[in-house]
């Protein structure tokens, strides 16, 4: 494992929860919205190694409750489990942030992490907009996530144009049963296409109407906005 870098204290990353986050390098898709871009098309050196992460972390257990892993997308190295349960037995809750679109990794890192939050992004046809080929792995981790035992909440940043009313419906279905959904608002900041810097994000109101429709499929829907 390696890591671009580590923020030391966050009070929002993790709920209820003191931690630290780390975030890894290089992710699979290329969201046109993403705010963390550098570290997904061009991650510089120098790089934080686990071992000095390990360090680091443990160095501050008096100060955090928790650690969050994130990224990119960290379920692109397969050694994630293997960190994850180093981290498990220094007695972190652990999080993974994750675009779910590496189910076999996932799996394998379920037995230590406390909480999991996947990015559902916008309907599985709308992903070649992002960079994705095929969606069959991301419902693999859907399910795989609604099916388990571990605290998990889906979460969707509502960009205009990538979702719309009638995607808010479709990902509803697709999420049926689900335990928990939040809907993000769209933060047209520093992103990787800099055409999204100009598009204006929908207003409350209109994001309380898609909460509305998703509550069809799945009751616990929570807004950040």
């Amino acid at each position: 494992m390696k890591f671009s870098g580590l923020q030391k204290t966050s009070l929002i990353d993790y709920p209820n929860k003191v931690s630290s986050v780390l975030y890894t390098p290089g992710c699979n898709l290329r969201c046109p919205f993403c705010h963390n871009w550098r570290i997904v098309v061009d991650p510089k050196p120098p790089f934080l190694q686990a071992k000095t992460a390990l360090n680091i972390l443990e160095s501050r257990k008096k100060y955090i409750d928790a650690v969050v892993i994130t990224g990119g997308e960290p379920t692109l190295y397969k050694d994630l489990p293997i960190f994850l349960g180093r981290l498990k037995k220094k007695g972190f809750h652990l999080k993974l942030d994750t675009n779910g679109f590496f189910p076999k990794v996932l799996q394998k890192c379920l037995p230590f992490v406390d909480y999991v939050a996947m990015d559902v992004k916008t309907t599985p046809k709308k992903y070649s907009l992002l960079g994705a080929k095929e969606t069959g792995d991301l419902i693999q981790s859907i399910n795989m996530l609604k099916r388990g035992k571990v605290a998990y909440e889906f979460r969707t940043t509502v960009v205009p144009g990538l979702v719309t009313y009638e995607d808010a419906l479709q990902m509803g279905q697709l999420l049926s049963d689900a335990k928990k959904l939040v809907l993000q608002q769209f933060i047209p900041d520093d992103t990787l296409d800099k055409k999204y810097k100009k598009i204006e994000p929908y207003s409350i109101r209109e994001i309380k109407n898609f909460e509305k429709a998703m509550k069809k499929y799945v009751k616990n829907v929570s807004l950040r906005i």
